[in-house]
């Protein structure tokens, strides 16, 4: 991908109806759409809508960008808002749009309503978690598709490439504390961040900091009842989903340790480290 003429390359380009003057973009800030999840339907909304609202992209469940606003155009997207303390956020930003249902309220049997009346399942097309964090409060959230995570990063690699301006990542809840509850407590802004700014990944250092090594040539089978089980970057369900270790496969454990009550392993395969989940291996 590359940004030309201030558009990006290769995706649709939807002209939004409210779209301000010239600004320096010198932050990015994530949002989610928390609306429906049919494709094209917030896009749409953003593009032409009475609320006077607007963003530069937006990021469908199945990873599809579309463009709204040039990135050295004024969105209406971040509203009253500061960071670091310079106020009115649209100013000088580029926002992203994640569709994503946003807060939503626990139901019986693990189902989640959402604002517009909605009811989602924990069913295998998506994912329903309890969360509760200082910013965000206590909720049901859905987690992201890791097309989603791997568009958001894409996006954002070349964005930070193509724009010397831009500085840093934020999200609504960052600049609108108290206000907004976006980007959800699932997403994981800090890995994003430091996959695209270039810093130390905070979740690899602590998962190594918080598990012990394990002997020399200890080994583990991956036994599921699949055809493979998937090693990541830390040991978390968030998608960050390095590769599939085939089942029946032996791998050497490096490192052992328990993450939100689950037992973990960070082993060696095809040349690469991550971690897997304890429960789908056997002794080698």
């Amino acid at each position: 991908m590359r940004i030309t003429n201030h558009r990006l390359e290769g995706i649709d380009f939807v002209p939004a109806r409210w779209t301000g003057g010239t600004i320096t973009p010198e932050i990015v800030v994530l949002h989610d759409t928390a609306g429906r999840l049919e494709k094209g339907n917030s896009a749409r909304y953003l593009a032409d809508n009475d609320a006077k609202v607007s963003v530069h992209f937006v990021i469908e469940r199945d990873g599809t960008i579309t463009q709204l606003v040039p990135t050295n155009r004024r969105a209406n997207h971040a509203g009253q808002s500061s960071f670091h303390g310079r106020h009115g956020c649209n100013d000088f930003s580029i926002g992203i749009e994640i569709v994503n249902p946003g807060k939503m309220e626990a139901g019986g049997h693990g189902e989640a309503l959402a604002w517009w009346g909605q009811v989602f399942h924990n069913d295998g097309k998506h994912e329903i978690l309890h969360r509760q964090t200082p910013e965000h409060g206590p909720g049901v959230w859905m987690t992201y598709t890791p097309e989603q995570i791997a568009a958001v990063c894409n996006l954002l690699e070349t964005l930070f490439r193509d724009i010397p301006t831009l500085e840093d990542i934020t999200t609504h809840w960052y600049i609108s504390p108290g206000r907004k509850v976006d980007t959800n407590p699932l997403f994981p802004l800090a890995q994003v961040r430091a996959l695209v700014l270039g810093r130390d990944d905070p979740a690899v250092i602590e998962a190594e900091e918080s598990s012990t090594e394990e002997p020399t040539a200890t080994m583990l089978r991956v036994a599921t009842s699949g055809s493979g089980l998937n090693m990541r970057r830390w040991p978390s369900f968030n998608p960050n989903v390095i590769t599939s270790i085939p089942n029946g496969t032996a791998v050497p454990a490096l490192r052992s340790g328990v993450f939100d009550g689950r037992s973990w392993s960070l082993v060696q395969y095809d040349g690469r480290e991550g971690w897997i989940v304890n429960s789908y291996t056997q002794p080698a």
